[in-house]
């Protein structure tokens, strides 16, 4: 969410900086009611919404439904509305007559967020979404939620545009990093765990991008085609698996264009699917810059446009005012829209707990042990030949080449950045190496894996930063190991190459040619390309690890930590395996490019691989241990409309780790699957060396089901079903079989 470069806007209809809405200084406020009964708060927050909302002005009702971007734009001739927090996201004013609070807003799902500046806020940073996608555990993300939600309220915000939960339909999208992967159980699952930490603190969060928001290349015009019935068993099912866990307060629909409508005023998206379809009694928020129209958006079922002067016009102002009094949007969906951000409010608790700046008392050294937990448990260790991992004791000299691995780690790029702790005012610790305007800078998070490494091993350490190939191979002809560090930066509004950047990938070569214990570490938001993997010896996979990434490293690389991340997402050999092997963009400059999801439809990642049988460098639900697990005893009975499994797992091994149960289905073919077989449960569990723990697991009925359009239904079609479990997608024992009546259950799995 950024300025559009095209914008020419004529900001002097609307005295900003005086007051946050123009409409409101229409005519003088009437006086405060005597009896503010929606201040009870023993009552039900509908109720309350009710009473507050038969004692608002016209303009009251509309200032609650139109929110301002909270950064000054000198190109825009904009500066921030007086009450709107510094190079913050979002604001709406509070109504003193009638004791509603600021609506404050902050970026994004990854810490409490800052616009670029001369002094950013500077604060706990989580890894990056894949990365806690990649720990497949619910407490981690819970807790990881719970941080930043803490850090939100206490830095003065209640409102956070977290839950990015869209689906990874092609891994060179920049905004890969903030998302949790290509699956819709493991993605709906992380995130909806994520929201409810956020919304513990008593704040709100979003779920976002609503829908299908999964490239960057002309992302404010792509119009992206799509079935029902494929959209409600990919995108759509891992957004409502995270509404269902997460309960968030609010959903963000997308810049881009579905079935022609844009997303923000999309009658089947908005109205049909999300309130309709699952109840969702909360309110939909605009994108910034994701508002096209007043009547049509309001009608179809957008809420509150967000992130003025961002879009074109103000939408949702005067112009909105004029639509209701001229019957063109009825009073009554007015209120409606008022309704959902009160009842809202209330209920997230805005009104009896409200925010103020008390940054000061953020327990920074706490949240930063929550950062680096994610971050152990999100590593994915991908190769380990001769178990050349953990460092033994007996290397005498390491080299680490690049990455400025010497001072810190990289982040994502965008509306997400975090700026850190630890460094200059600024949060820059290195000199900007990517864009100076949005989406940049490049920011490094000032934990040094080198310092850490220092820390936790005896041998001698020295760091070239790999610009110049030949001394760096020099260098590394000498060392007993060589650790590379290699990095890809990614960031909203642009896309990415799977190649490492640079000349990282014949530096890598080289560094292998001449030194066979060469171990290479990732910081990538997403998969990338190996050309080099046979000659390296391991390959470790950190993200994007956040404020304690280095730590985090250094700890899984020496074994203090039992490496447990599993790839939320398959890592292909090519672009060929790809749907599309580039991507879909306006080339004709025509402004309104497409591109087809149902050429894959349901079918995204391993499901698309498997589905064509293709064979990928990493497949989905991957990853190494300094131990090994073993599974065995599966069964599994009908239980309702689900399943129960359960299984045994054992820790074969020598070391203490945590293994990560996945439970794969495969349908008879009578059951019309998108793909031959769907990841129907997983989870993670700690088991010392030695030991067996049962697991037990539940299969939600919608993972079993297809979306039936003509009787809009989920439908599980009767028939023996086949039952797996295993290390990936790809490398699975034996399954069993367990028989399923048929079902019809409604849109919401029941």
């Amino acid at each position: 969410m950024r300025v559009k470069a095209i914008f020419m806007l004529a900001i002097s209809a609307i005295v900003i900086g005086k007051s946050a809405n123009a409409a409101t200084q229409t005519s003088p406020a009437p006086a405060a009611p005597a009896l503010q009964q929606w201040k009870n708060a023993t009552l039900d927050p509908d109720a309350r919404a009710d009473l507050l909302i038969k004692v608002m002005t016209l303009q009251e009702k509309q200032a609650l439904v139109f929110g301002y971007f909270s950064t000054d734009q000198p190109s825009l001739h904009y500066i921030r509305p007086n009450g709107g927090m510094v190079d913050a996201a979002g604001f709406i004013e509070d109504n003193p007559r009638l004791g509603i609070p600021v609506q404050s807003l902050t970026d994004a799902g990854l810490g409490v967020a800052s616009q670029p500046g001369l002094g950013p806020r500077l604060r706990t940073a989580l890894p990056s979404g894949l990365a806690t996608a990649a720990t497949w555990n619910r407490e981690v993300a819970l807790a990881g939620g719970a941080m930043i939600g803490n850090e939100a309220r206490l830095s003065g915000f209640n409102i956070m545009l977290a839950g990015g939960a869209n689906l990874m339909r092609d891994p060179r999208d920049g905004r890969t990093f903030e998302y949790a992967g290509e699956d819709p159980l493991l993605a709906g699952t992380i995130v909806g765990h994520v929201i409810e930490g956020i919304q513990s603190n008593h704040i709100i969060s979003t779920l976002k991008h609503f829908a299908f928001h999964d490239q960057q290349t002309d992302r404010f015009t792509i119009d992206v085609k799509i079935n029902d019935a494929s959209g409600r068993q990919s995108d759509l099912l891992a957004l409502q698996l995270a509404n269902e866990i997460g309960r968030p307060g609010a959903v963000m629909c997308a810049y881009n264009r579905v079935n022609g409508a844009y997303a923000c005023e999309n009658e089947w998206l908005l109205n049909q699917v999300l309130k309709a379809d699952w109840g969702f009694r909360g309110y939909v928020m605009s994108d910034w810059g994701a508002t096209h129209s007043t009547i049509p958006a309001a009608n179809a079922g957008l809420d509150q446009q967000m992130g003025y002067p961002l879009d074109r016009s103000p939408y949702f102002s005067d112009a909105l005012v004029e639509a209701v009094e001229n019957g063109w949007v009825k009073p009554s969906r007015l209120d409606d829209m008022v309704h959902r951000i009160l009842r809202t409010m209330f209920s997230a608790g805005l009104f009896e707990k409200p925010v103020s700046d008390q940054s000061a008392t953020i327990d920074y050294i706490d949240h930063a042990a929550i950062s680096r937990a994610d971050a152990e448990e999100a590593i994915v260790l991908l190769k380990n030949d001769a178990d050349i991992l953990p460092i033994a004791r007996s290397v005498g000299s390491i080299l680490v080449v690049g990455g400025h691995a010497d001072v810190g780690v990289i982040s994502g790029g965008g509306s997400s950045q975090v700026y850190p702790l630890g460094g200059p005012k600024n949060g820059m610790i290195t000199a900007n190496e990517g864009p100076a305007e949005f989406p940049g800078p490049t920011v490094y998070f000032p934990s040094s894996p080198i310092a850490a490494l220092r820390q936790r091993t005896k041998a001698t350490i020295n760091y070239v930063d790999g610009k110049n190939i030949a001394e760096t191979v020099a260098a590394a002809a000498t060392a007993d190991l060589v650790l590379v560090f290699a990095t890809q930066w990614a960031a909203e509004k642009i896309d990415v190459s799977l190649n490492l950047s640079g000349h990282q990938d014949a530096l890598i070569s080289a560094v292998a040619k001449c030194n066979h214990k060469t171990v290479v570490v990732l910081e990538t938001g997403g998969p990338v390309m190996m050309p080099w993997l046979r000659a390296v010896r391991s390959v470790v996979e950190a993200w994007y690890p956040g404020t304690s990434g280095g730590v985090a490293i250094a700890r899984v690389l020496t074994g203090e930590v039992n490496p447990s991340g599993r790839l939320p997402v398959s890592f292909v050999a090519s672009v060929d395996q790809l749907p599309r092997r580039t991507m879909d963009a306006d080339t004709e400059q025509s402004g309104h490019p497409h591109t087809d999801y149902d050429i894959e439809g349901a079918a995204v990642g391993y499901k698309w691989l498997d589905k064509k049988a293709l064979t990928p460098l990493f497949p989905f639900g991957y990853g190494l241990s300094y131990t090994t697990f073993a599974w065995s005893g599966l069964s599994a009975k009908a239980v309702g409309n689900g399943l129960a499994v359960s299984v045994m797992l054992t820790n074969s091994g020598a070391v203490d780790g945590k293994a990560v149960t996945q439970v794969y289905l495969a349908a008879p073919a009578s059951a019309g699957w998108e793909a031959p077989k769907r990841l129907a449960a997983f989870s993670k569990t700690f088991v010392r060396a030695g030991e067996s723990k049962s697991v037990s697991l539940t299969v939600d009925p919608k993972l079993l089901a297809t979306w039936d359009i003509a009787a809009h239904r989920w439908k599980i079609v009767p028939g023996d079903y086949k039952l797996m479990t295993g290390t990936s997608a790809v490398d699975l024992d034996p399954p069993v079989t367990v028989h399923l009546d048929g079902h019809t259950l409604n849109a919401l799995g029941n």
